[in-house]
């Protein structure tokens, strides 16, 4: 009995070892090795002009209570649509972009146990234009500070249609890349081979520098020199990463 188990378990023991060799010996087998090869990065900027822009501008009033702080504040939106539109822009390039109501609490002394109490209301109400006609920026802001605008969110220049823009970058992104994994072909000694793989590392349009996008307090009277704006250049940046086979 004792001999019968020791042969059983004899026998289970080197099927289990000859079972885990040829498992090791077939994954072994299985495991190929990448083809060598050289990843590289392509960068490119593009300028181009802003056809574009829209500016967000708008007035903010406190009053004891919300509905009267309302109401001031939508007369004098109403009032700089009304001028905006009289400038030959369009009612529907004009939309309401923010409207929001928000309690006003009187200041605490430090270390009072008081609850908060609420000392009247703000109003602000901003609408954005949209303006294909960048000569009208200047003259949009002053007609929303001389009836009574006191907050400029921003101006915001773009393009109507960005898609012939970004390929130019893409394409001289691509040959950029192109010729970094040329170069380093030629250094190493080996030939380049085709393509194995391509990924776009991204595609954005910027300013060429910071024009006011942040919100800006207007005073209350504008001076009488007209506002001046110059719409300057969009830059339009892309980038690529290529893999390329290569063979000795």
């Amino acid at each position: 009995m004792k001999t019968s188990f020791l042969t059983s378990t004899l026998v289970f023991t080197v099927l289990v070892t000859a079972f885990s060799s040829a498992a090791v010996a077939q994954t072994s087998v299985n495991v190929v090795p990448p083809p060598p090869a050289i990843v590289v990065s392509g960068n490119a900027q593009v300028e181009a002009t802003p056809d574009q822009a829209v500016v967000r501008i708008g007035i903010v009033h406190q009053s004891t209570s919300a509905k009267e702080a309302q109401e001031n504040a939508s007369k004098i939106a109403q009032a700089i649509q009304k001028a905006i539109v009289a400038l030959g822009v369009t009612a529907n390039r004009i939309q309401t972009s923010r409207l929001s109501i928000s309690p006003v609490y009187v200041q605490q002394r430090p270390g009072s146990n008081e609850a908060p109490r609420i000392s009247g209301y703000t109003a602000a109400n901003s609408v954005s234009v949209t303006l294909e006609n960048l000569a009208q920026i200047g003259p949009v802001v002053d007609a929303g500070l001389d009836n009574g605008a006191n907050q400029l969110d921003g101006v915001q220049f773009k393009l109507k249609n960005d898609g012939p823009v970004r390929e130019q970058a893409l394409k001289l992104a691509v040959e950029e890349a192109k010729g970094k994994a040329t170069a380093i072909a030629a250094a190493l000694g080996v030939t380049l081979g085709p393509v194995l793989e391509v990924s776009e590392s991204g595609v954005s349009i910027t300013p060429l520098e910071d024009r006011g996008n942040g919100r800006v307090a207007l005073l209350s009277a504008r001076a009488s020199v007209d506002t001046p704006v110059s719409p300057g250049q969009l830059m339009v940046n892309a980038g690529v990463i290529l893999r390329y086979s290569i063979s000795k």
